[in-house]
């Protein structure tokens, strides 16, 4: 199903995250499956993977530059 951007209404991912967060986690603990948002969901835990291994890169990077430095 496509939603038109000029009249469709806002989710509460778009509107309030951090309320979206805390509903996602509440219903997730209540074992409410049928009512998690889960396209936003599985787009958020994509992107904290992308996250953490862009982090993990730009360390490594790092600890090597400073390992060439030494020698």
């Amino acid at each position: 199903m496509t939603r038109s951007t000029e009249t469709a209404t806002p989710t509460l991912y778009e509107e309030d995250f951090y309320l979206w967060l805390k509903t996602t986690a509440e219903q997730l603990k209540k074992g409410q499956f049928a009512e998690v948002d889960l396209d936003n969901l599985i787009e958020e835990i994509e992107s904290i993977g992308r996250s953490e291994r862009h982090a993990l890169k730009s360390l490594l990077t790092r600890l090597l530059e400073h390992l060439v430095k030494l020698t």
